[in-house]
């Protein structure tokens, strides 16, 4: 189904409102019971659901055109290859990259994030220099520059937080020097939603002379994304964030950096001639996608942003924005219910604990009750760290969430409470 066709009345901004039913029924998961109730699925931060448009494209591709790409001179190859290629120019477009040149399909942002670290972090990090990242990153941005500093005997500097669950900016400012040589920070905090001002973040680094990485895999799905705009270097994105498979992800690249990159892994597509001497490499940004991809899942991937484009991110970003207001207004005000982190600007996530009551506890009888969320520390355990808690009961919301989906999760959580009092 065509995205571009969900839409109602106008909103008094203008923008024609997302039509709720007709989204929902693009989306054939959610249309079960569990354990006898409808399901409500509330755990998008980890992965989303796949539209109608997506599984389409997934089975054509399987049962058309199935071959491998780049190499072949038969139909089947030429139409894949057509179709891989066609899905990367739909990532540049999406990202408003200048060229489709500067995007790399990777498996997903981790290892885009590794990709950077093992190529980039290896050929310019020093012995004594300094990476900076967050005290709101997942482990995926944290663990490659652990890596990489001990290994260069580098130092990894933390920009710290507030109790909002906020970057502090002043103390950020504060942890440039002459030694900085790259910044590595989340655009959305998977744990507690916390959107943090990432133009300004670049714009500091750069003031410096310090490149920056963005891991936008909580942001891609929520609001649009336009990398000359924000004028970072690198950017990683997960195609199962943004309602395409799993195992298909996106390395931004600015376009003189990434040609002086060496490679990451070798074999395939990734060289232009092989001699027992000598190994010449191909050009970018084929000479980063060795081995055969996952060409079905970045074909899938070109399919979920033409759906999520199709239905305006304008309008994507206003429905979400609604709901996940209602949720924290509605779960602020229960008593025995306290959020964890209260960002002023937040996408997706909505984290809290419930009084008495573990999380994997609550999470457990909100699924006896069909509401899926997340329970546990979800690969921020820094995170969780500063707000002394072990984990958090998580509730993250996509395009397909409403308000009504809130109110289920409210009547779960009083259900807790019961069962708990």
């Amino acid at each position: 189904m065509g995205g571009s066709t969900h839409s109602t009345a106008p909103r008094a901004s203008g923008h024609p409102a997302l039509d709720m039913a007709e989204i929902r029924k693009d989306f054939p998961i959610l249309h079960q019971e569990i354990y006898g109730k409808p399901l409500v699925y509330l755990d998008n931060a980890a992965t989303t659901q796949k539209p109608q448009a997506v599984i389409d494209a997934l089975v054509r591709y399987y049962t058309r055109d199935n071959a491998n790409i780049h190499r072949g001179v038969h139909a089947l190859s030429m139409r894949a290859t057509e179709r891989y290629e066609d899905a990367r120019e739909k990532v540049r477009a999406f990202l408003g990259a200048p060229e489709r040149d500067e995007i790399v399909f990777v498996r997903g942002a981790t290892e885009g994030i590794n990709l950077v670290a093992r190529t980039y972090g290896v050929a310019n990090v020093e012995e004594g220099d300094e990476i900076i990242i967050s005290n709101l990153e997942h482990h995926s941005n944290i663990v490659p520059w652990q890596i990489l500093c001990d290994e260069k005997k580098a130092l990894l500097r933390v920009v710290p937080m507030d109790d909002r669950g906020e970057l502090l900016l002043d103390q950020y400012r504060k942890l440039f020097n002459t030694r900085t040589r790259l910044v590595a920070f989340s655009y959305v905090s998977n744990a507690i939603g916390t959107v943090n001002p990432a133009e300004e973040m670049i714009s500091i680094a750069h003031r410096h002379g310090v490149p920056v990485l963005i891991d936008a895999a909580q942001a891609a799905p929520h609001f649009e994304i336009d990398v000359k705009a924000l004028d970072c270097e690198f950017l990683v994105f997960s195609g199962h964030k943004v309602y395409g498979p799993t195992g298909a992800g996106v390395l931004y690249v600015k376009r003189h950096i990434l040609e002086a990159m060496p490679p990451y892994q070798a074999g395939g597509d990734m060289i232009a001639m092989v001699t027992f001497a000598k190994t010449t490499y191909n050009k970018i940004p084929h000479r980063f996608e060795a081995g055969t991809p996952h060409i079905a899942g970045v074909i899938g991937l070109g399919a979920a942003l033409d759906y999520l484009t199709g239905l305006g991110f304008e309008r994507i970003t206003a429905h979400e924005d609604d709901v996940v207001q209602y949720a924290v207004e509605k779960i602020g005000a229960m008593d025995g219910v306290t959020l964890i982190g209260q960002p002023r600007r937040r996408a997706g996530a909505v984290s809290f604990m419930i009084d008495g009551v573990h999380p994997h506890d609550a999470g457990t009888i909100l699924d006896r009750e069909g509401v899926a969320v997340r329970a546990g520390h979800h690969c921020s355990q820094p995170v969780m760290d500063f707000f002394r808690v072990p984990a958090t009961v998580r509730a993250s919301f996509g395009v397909y969430n409403t308000r009504e989906d809130v109110d289920r999760l409210l009547a779960g959580i009083k259900r807790v409470r019961e069962v708990f009092a």
